[in-house]
């Protein structure tokens, strides 16, 4: 089964949903891109994924358009930017989802309070991602 998760960076929620879903099972395919690609990685991403036991600091930040060519069972937008951008998105798909989530980056305060909103986001995408892999396999 081949997977794209679409955000708008593809720097922070779409990695993170991208190495829950390739940690529950090796056999998917998975690839994450953006609409406007930051790039790089988000260090807050990586820091909290690593707490959870998933390295995704090899991940790039590709742009969608890498992937336009493909087939694809799922296409899944996990920002509200992404999902006005994905009627756009012209690759062979079988399934369009949209599971939306708060961007952790975009939280002010303490150290502290930002560190828990990356935790607080992270296990908001680990839980319903599990719930679709367990309902799609």
């Amino acid at each position: 089964m081949k997977i794209l998760i679409l955000c708008t960076g593809n720097s922070c929620r779409s990695q993170m949903a991208h190495g829950f879903l390739q940690s529950f099972d090796k056999n998917l395919i998975v690839c994450s891109a953006g609409t406007n690609a930051a790039g790089k990685l988000n260090e807050g991403a990586v820091k909290t994924m690593a707490e959870a036991g998933i390295d995704i600091s090899k991940h790039t930040s590709d742009g969608v358009e890498k992937y336009l060519a493909e087939e694809w069972d799922y296409v899944i937008t996990v920002c509200g930017g992404a999902n006005e951008s994905c009627p756009a998105f012209t690759g062979n798909v079988k399934h369009r989802l949209h599971i939306g989530f708060d961007d952790p980056s975009h939280a002010t305060g303490t150290p502290e309070f930002i560190e828990s909103e990356y935790r607080r986001v992270r296990e908001e995408i680990r839980v319903k991602f599990y719930q679709l892999y367990t309902e799609i396999m």
